[in-house]
């Protein structure tokens, strides 16, 4: 596995000083985050916070919202809600994908049935 883990969202790459500087905040932003059990960095062997592009970009979006005059707290239930809404819509379009998919079967099974009553029609007719 080498640099091609870089392009894993999930993978810890980033130390604190790194990722505080992508989304313009002090280290201690993200150690709040991480004291209200919020953002939880994986830890490296020496105990140092690492932090995925994923987590990087949670703090990002959570910074905009406390800059909007949301506190911290509002703003990760602000992030969980638009979550959860976004799970939500992606169920949806599956339900309606598998209702349109079961539809669709439904009638072609309602047409091969009125195509056999038609041949035992025939024949019972010949």
């Amino acid at each position: 596995m080498g640099v091609e883990r870089l392009d894993d969202h999930d993978y810890p790459a980033l130390t604190i000083g790194q990722a505080a500087d992508l989304i313009g905040v002090a280290p201690a932003f993200l150690r709040s985050l991480d004291s209200a059990d919020l953002l939880h960095p994986h830890r490296s062997d020496g105990g140092q916070r690492r932090y995925s592009r994923r987590q990087v970009e949670f703090a990002a979006r959570v910074r905009e919202l406390a800059d909007e005059g949301h506190t911290i707290a509002g703003a990760a239930s602000i992030l969980t809600l638009r979550g959860d809404l976004a799970d939500a819509q992606r169920d949806l379009e599956a339900a309606r994908a598998e209702r349109d998919e079961a539809r669709a079967e439904r009638d072609e099974a309602r047409a091969d049935l009125a195509r056999a009553h038609d041949d035992l029609d025939r024949l019972r007719g010949a």
